[in-house]
């Protein structure tokens, strides 16, 4: 064969590296986005932030009226969304003061003084002489957070232990979950030790002392030991105490199944007196090691808020979370001054770079604010009358509305949430899929979810409903659900079945 030149065209996608940032970017939550920016600043010299207030008169403010239709909402009510500006509010630059700008400092100090004793004494604030200001900004110092075995290492540090009682209560401190409870056995204390002149009842006796420790109850090695525990520190005349003690110990197992009729044929008692021993039971604490050990709080930065004004539902973007970026249009001007080729190119790409990152940030904004738009469009009946008014709606929708990809829908929705007067909700939230209804309509899931919360709420706690009952409930209002779907969406809200929501209290 002999070798020959063939022209071929064909098309492809090419991924550039300036998409992939803007995909990257697109689909970041608020503090990755934050993360991104910092390292952006750091590692290229021609962005930097605006501090200056013209950025401010560069907002371009857009309005966008959009009567509802089809939500559940009345259309007298004129209700319209608008479309605020992408670009931050103007922020007022708060001048510095010297403290010591107006003092005279002599160029000799006594010798027995310092700097600091003579600042303080001469150049400090009236309002700091005379005890601080209510308007002084005090610098937090963090809190002290420990955890369970902290706590109970604390304690044991102010016992009187001997050394091998000290060396088995740390084996067991050691063994202790974040809930209280002694995740291994006494043997197995035991064994790890490896000492023979150590007995297990050494081991007990131990436990038995940590069990008294703060929290009462840690330590125990089942949820029947630790109320025992407490139930054990009320005085013996303390009313309906030996009551409850007989059902922990004989009747444990119906007590976990809220089967009161069963309770109250074998232990003899009235429903009033087995509603008292319950409610002595309430006061005690099942896990006493959460009365320690507390899970950090989990903040959440809202990427656009909804409100309503003036009759209009106003969509905006938090600005505030993010901060505006410009070119350095000082190193910028040196590629054109600059005599060294390696400078000059170090500078144009690195200014590429920086305008490709300012761009990425405001499509993405932009797509933000177009997707926000359109599922307050079509979700207006949730802003107007809560969950239970909620559309059926798929990314697909908001895809074609807004003449976008699907992809790229799922991408601006994850992790990324709104601000709204009834919470905070991710944008995933407001998608759903549907129930058809005996009307030949649809029911969006999110709505049948906030139906079955309501029912739930409202229902009584010595007679709950079952499933069966929340779709028979349903069913009278025209939406057809199955019971397995009732036991799938109560699941998913948290909601034990109804043998497990009885409750005599």
């Amino acid at each position: 064969m002999k070798p020959s030149l063939q022209l071929k065209f064909s098309q492809q996608l090419t991924m550039t590296p300036q998409l992939q940032q803007a995909i990257k970017l697109l689909q970041l939550s608020t503090l990755d986005l934050q993360q991104e920016i910092q390292e952006a600043l750091d590692s290229n010299p021609l962005l930097e932030l605006d501090e200056s207030d013209s950025h401010a008169d560069k907002s371009d403010d857009k309005q966008l009226s959009d009567k509802s239709s089809n939500d559940g909402s009345d259309e007298s009510d004129g209700d319209y969304l608008d479309n605020t500006s992408l670009n931050a509010e103007n922020s007022d630059n708060v001048d510095s003061h010297d403290a010591l700008e107006n003092n005279e400092i002599p160029d000799d100090l006594p010798i027995d003084s310092s700097w600091e004793e003579y600042l303080s004494s001469s150049s400090a604030p009236a309002t700091m002489t005379g005890g601080a200001s209510p308007d002084d900004d005090y610098v937090f110092q963090g809190e002290t957070s420990e955890n369970i075995q902290d706590h109970l290492l604390w304690q044991m540090e102010l016992t009187p232990f001997s050394d091998i009682d000290r060396s088995i209560a740390i084996s067991i401190i050691d063994s202790i979950d974040e809930s209280g409870y002694l995740t291994v056995s006494c043997e197995e204390i035991l064994d790890s030790l490896q000492n023979e002149e150590i007995e297990l009842d050494e081991v007990e006796c131990v436990l038995k002392r940590i069990q008294m420790f703060d929290p009462i109850g840690s330590g125990s090695r089942n949820p029947q030991e630790c109320l025992m525990v407490q139930l054990n520190q009320f005085a013996p005349d303390t009313p309906w105490v030996a009551e409850t003690k007989m059902l922990l110990t004989e009747h444990s197992d119906l007590i976990s199944s809220k089967d009161y009729r069963t309770l109250m044929r074998k232990t003899k008692l009235k429903e009033d007196q087995l509603r008292e021993v319950m409610r002595l039971l309430k006061t005690l604490n099942p896990r006493p090691g959460s009365a320690i050990s507390q899970k950090e709080a989990e903040y959440v930065i809202p990427d656009v808020s909804v409100s309503k004004k003036n009759g209009r539902w106003v969509v905006e973007l938090n600005n505030d979370s993010l901060p505006p970026l410009v070119v350095n249009k000082e190193y910028a001007a040196l590629s054109k001054t600059t005599k060294n080729s390696n400078d000059s190119q170090f500078i144009k790409s690195h200014l590429q770079e920086a305008k490709w990152f300012i761009k990425s940030l405001e499509s993405r904004n932009e797509t933000l604010m177009k997707v926000s738009h359109c599922i307050v469009q079509q979700q207006m009946g949730f802003f107007e009358h809560g969950p239970e008014m909620m559309k059926p709606m798929v990314l697909n929708d908001v895809a074609e509305m807004v003449d976008m990809h699907e992809s790229t829908i799922s991408r601006v929705t994850t992790q990324k949430y709104m601000h709204t007067p009834r919470g905070i909700y991710e944008l995933k939230y407001f998608f759903s899929s549907h129930v058809s209804t005996e009307s030949g309509g649809e029911c969006s899931s999110t709505a049948i979810r906030a139906l079955i919360k309501k029912l739930v709420a409202a229902e009584l706690p010595a007679k709950p409903l079952s499933d069966s009952k929340i779709a028979q409930l349903l069913a009278e209002q025209g939406i057809q659900v199955a019971r397995r779907t009732i036991a799938k969406y109560r699941e998913s809200l948290s909601i034990p079945p109804s043998n497990q929501r009885k409750s005599l209290l």
